[in-house]
């Protein structure tokens, strides 16, 4: 997965909207105004091809574990509910980060109140 097609299915996930919060090189992706990826262009410009993305805390475990070349404990993110992720190791495929991406954005959408939910789930 290239930063494009990170960004664009990032921006699929319905009322996702993308913006530049920190700096101008960290793009973060958000539901509802709330956060569920980010990465840094600059670092993709220099070839680390990681993003930020929410996870549930058991899951961030099991992740690490699995994948420990590829899923750290997420860079300067609370490093129990956010995963660092290196979209072009060698053992994750893009429909596995793709799983990621939707697994973030749902337990970000999970959280919200059931009237902001409307919608945004199927």
């Amino acid at each position: 997965m290239n930063i494009e097609e990170f960004r664009t299915y990032c921006l699929s996930k319905p009322e996702a909207t993308e913006d530049f919060p920190f700096e101008e090189d960290t793009i973060v992706f958000k539901v509802r105004g709330k956060l569920f990826a980010l990465t840094s262009l600059k670092k993709w410009e220099a070839g680390d091809h990681s993003i930020n993305l929410k996870c549930d805390p058991e899951k961030a475990i099991e992740y690490r574990e699995k994948y420990p070349d590829e899923v750290f404990p997420g860079y300067h993110m609370n490093k129990k509910h956010w995963n660092t992720v290196v979209v072009d190791g060698p053992q994750l495929f893009p429909k596995f980060i793709q799983h990621l991406i939707n697994h973030s954005y749902e337990l970000v959408v999970s959280k919200m109140p059931k009237s902001q939910r409307q919608g945004l789930l199927p």
